[in-house]
Formats: structure tokens, sequence, C-alpha cells
């Protein structure tokens, strides 16, 4: 793998442009490649997002995909509905799981939020209503990883505007993270082969 562009870009064993971040884990370069800026509207896909953005908080982002599976398969597949019902013993099993990050207040934080997603599905008549409100008219082209933020205006109204609703791990960092992940903002690198796509 060799890098270019300050190291903002790298090619890949396979030829391929990418963006720095995505290194050359097999499964980091599959998210990259499929997954990552992709345009979701799907509420299930958008709530399990932001639920693990906040699981990830002080990790790596490639240590909750590996764990990923296990936390569907703990989590209801993400389905805000189900997850809403979740009550105190579910919390104490999940606390014994291993496959998912065992924090307490980040699980807790999940059934929270599954309920205020309930919410705001109510009133908006999606999910997805709700957080493309939030997208920037347009995405400034980035050259290099320095021109890569960690939040934006519209991260930051978010996150008010989700705490102000009673969400909890959803900071500006949190929700800009969800926003380049889930395709509100364009945050390939020039260069990359996903960039134009």
């Amino acid at each position: 793998m060799k890098s270019t562009s300050s190291e903002s870009l790298l090619r890949g064993d396979d030829g391929v442009m990418r963006c720095w971040w995505c290194g050359s884990d097999p499964m980091y370069v599959a998210y990259h490649d499929n997954e990552w800026g992709v345009p979701v509207t799907d509420d299930v896909r958008l709530f399990e997002k932001i639920c693990l953005e906040g699981f990830q908080a002080g990790l790596s982002w490639l240590t909750i995909l590996r764990k990923r599976d296990a936390f569907r398969e703990a989590f209801a597949a993400f389905d805000f509905k189900r997850v809403a019902n979740f009550k105190p013993h579910h919390v104490d099993k999940l606390m014994l799981n291993a496959g998912i990050v065992r924090h307490r207040g980040k699980i807790e934080s999940t059934i929270n939020n599954a309920n205020r997603a309930i919410e705001l599905s109510n009133e908006f008549g999606s999910l997805s209503n709700y957080v493309w409100r939030f997208a920037p008219p347009h995405s400034a082209a980035k050259r290099s990883r320095a021109d890569v933020a960690a939040t934006s205006a519209e991260s930051s109204a978010m996150s008010k505007d989700l705490k102000r609703r009673g969400w909890s791990f959803v900071g500006p960092t949190t929700c800009y993270a969800f926003m380049q992940s889930m395709g509100l903002v364009n945050d390939h690198l020039q260069g990359c082969h996903r960039y134009t796509a």
C-alpha cells in the first residue's frame, strides 16, 4: 500500500486510490468502498449507525465494525421499536455480552434513544425525514485529510436539537461522523475512487 498527497490518499494493493483512514484492513476497505458516504434513508440503518457512533466514542471505528454483527444480534437488529421495549434485565444481560462494548451508560443510551427515535418518527413521518433536514446544501470538495473537519455547523445543530429532545451520546463530533457515514456529506477525498460515486 502506497501513500500519496501527504498520506491523504492510499493506493491499495489492487491499485485503487482510497481515503487514508481505511488503511489496508480488508473489513475497513470494504466498509469504505461499499458503505461510507453512501446516502441512507432507511430508518433502522440510520438508528443503528447513530447508536454505533455513540458506542465508538473513545474507541476506533474498526473495533466497532468488527463487533457490528454482535451488536445487531444483541440489539434486535436495531429495530428501534423493539429496542424501546428493553427492560433493566436486558441491560444486565447485555453487560455480560463479550461480543459488544459493555458500557452500561451507552447500552442504556441506546434504549433511551430508541424511544426518542419513535417520537421523531411520529413527529416527522420517519427518522430519515428528521435526519436529512440537517444535510448541508452542498459539501465542499476535500483534497487532503487536513480539509476534513471533526464537526460542522450542521452537526452541531443536529447534536443540540437531539439533546434537547432527550437523546444522549450525540455530541457534535458523533453527529458529524454519522453524517459522513450516512452520506449527508461527501467527505471522500478528491482522487479517492469513491469521490464521484
